[in-house]
C-alpha cells in the first residue's frame, strides 16, 4: 500500500488515467495538476495548481511519458491551461523526493540535477521497454496493414534492430507468416537471429539487403536509412520509423523518390492507452513501493 505518501501527478494523456487509479486503489494522496477539464472522480484524489506551497510536501512528482519540453511546459490533454516546470517548483521538493517520468529532455535533467532531485526515466528500463513492446508491435502491424495493398503473411519485411521492440516486432511479423530480415550489428544478435529462422544480416549490408523488400521496420534511433539506402529500395516499400523523434530515416529523400515513410514514436500511448498506462502504472507502484520501504529503513 502507499498510504501517506504524497504524490503530485503533473499532466499527461489517457494513460495517466491508468496510473491515478491504481494510485487510489493503493491509498495514496495524489496532488492532480493540470486535470481541470477531468470529469471522472477517483477516491483520495483531488486537483490543485502548480505552486510551491503543494510542492514542499511531496514525496513524488509524476510527469507524464514525455516529460516536459525544452521550456519545462507538460503537455496535459486534460486542461487548456499551460503547465510550466520551472526552477521554483523543483526546488520546492523535499530532498527525499523522487520525479518520475518516461524519459527526461535536457531542460528536466539539468533542473532535477541543479537542485538534487533523483529523476527516473521509466522508459530506459529493460521491462517497461519490453511491455511495451508488445503495443508498438501492434501499432506498427496496424500502420502497415492500413497503408498497404498486400497481406503481411507472404511479404518481404526488414526490421532493423533487434533491440527490445525490434525483437518483438520480428517475432511477430513471422507469426504471421512474412519472410523476415533483420539487420543488426553484432555477433550474439546475429546468432539468436537465426536460431529464431530469421533472415539476419549486419548494417553494413543494408544497401544491398534492402532491394527486395515490401515492408521497412526502423527500431535505431540514428539516422541508418539514409538517401543512399532509400534510393535502392522499391517504390512499393513503406517505410515505418519506430524511433525516437527525428527517427531514423531520410523522410525527405523518401517523399522525393515517392515511397512512403512514416514516423511513429509513442505508439503505446496511441493504439492501446489502457495498456500503456497499465504498465505505467504496475513499475511506478512497485518503484513507489520501494520508495517508502526505503524511507522506513532509513528512520
Amino acid at each position: 500500500m502507499l498510504t501517506g505518501i504524497q504524490i503530485a501527478l503533473i499532466g499527461g494523456d489517457a494513460r495517466q488515467l491508468e496510473v491515478i487509479r491504481e494510485f487510489s486503489e493503493l491509498d495514496a494522496s495524489v496532488q492532480l495538476i493540470g486535470f481541470d477539464n477531468l470529469q471522472y472522480v477517483f477516491n483520495g484524489i483531488t486537483k490543485a495548481a502548480l505552486t510551491t506551497e503543494v510542492l514542499r510536501t511531496m514525496d513524488a512528482m509524476i510527469l507524464p511519458p514525455v516529460g516536459t519540453d525544452d521550456k519545462g511546459y507538460v503537455e496535459s490533454i486534460f486542461s487548456t491551461n499551460e503547465i510550466q516546470l520551472t526552477d521554483e517548483h523543483v526546488e520546492a521538493l523535499p530532498k527525499h523526493a523522487k520525479i518520475y517520468t518516461g524519459m527526461a529532455k535536457s531542460y528536466l535533467k539539468e533542473l532535477s540535477a541543479k537542485y538534487e532531485i533523483e529523476l527516473i526515466e521509466l522508459f530506459n528500463r529493460d521491462d517497461v521497454a519490453i511491455y511495451n513492446s508488445i503495443p508498438t508491435a501492434e501499432g506498427a502491424l496496424m500502420m502497415a496493414i492500413q497503408n498497404t495493398d498486400f497481406t503481411i503473411h507472404g511479404s518481404q519485411c526488414m526490421v532493423l534492430g533487434l533491440g527490445r521492440t525490434g525483437f518483438t516486432l520480428a517475432r511477430t511479423l513471422q507469426g504471421l507468416g512474412a519472410h523476415v530480415k533483420v539487420g543488426l550489428r553484432s555477433p550474439e544478435q546475429f546468432a539468436r537471429a537465426w536460431e529464431m529462422g530469421l533472415e539476419p544480416f549486419y548494417i553494413t549490408e543494408l544497401s544491398h539487403q534492402v532491394m527486395n523488400i515490401d515492408l521497412l521496420f526502423n527500431t535505431i534511433p540514428t539516422m541508418i536509412v539514409t538517401a543512399q539506402i532509400i534510393a535502392n529500395i522499391p517504390i512499393r516499400t513503406l517505410i515505418i520509423d519506430l524511433a525516437s523523434k527525428p527517427g531514423g530515416t531520410d523522410f525527405r529523400y523518401a517523399e522525393k523518390r515517392g515511397i512512403k515513410a512514416m514516423l511513429a514514436p509513442g505508439l503505446p500511448g496511441i493504439v492501446a492507452p489502457r495498456t500503456a498506462g497499465r504498465i505505467i502504472a504496475k513499475i511506478l507502484s512497485e518503484l513507489l513501493m520501494d520508495q517508502v520501504k526505503m524511507g522506513r529503513n532509513e528512520q
